[in-house]
């Protein structure tokens, strides 16, 4: 494809307006449960971890149980 053929798309990206208010509420609500979704699956693979791959990662096991255990919503 070429530079062209682009064109179209792109001056239609470029006559978009702001999101609206329920619009930036759902893209929020989005990142947030995202967020959320990937910290709770890395903190359950933390806990699998055993000891040489901890090391690896310059972390001991009561460090990682302790994140490991912490609620999804906590930084």
């Amino acid at each position: 494809m070429t530079r062209a053929s682009y064109a179209p798309q792109l001056s239609y990206l470029g006559q978009q307006t702001t999101l609206s208010p329920l619009a930036v509420v759902a893209l929020r609500v989005a990142v947030t449960l995202t967020h959320w979704s990937e910290r709770r699956r890395t903190r359950g693979h933390l806990k699998q971890l055993d000891d040489h791959l901890l090391r690896d990662i310059g972390m001991d096991r009561l460090t990682a149980t302790k994140e490991a255990n912490r609620k999804f919503w906590r930084a």
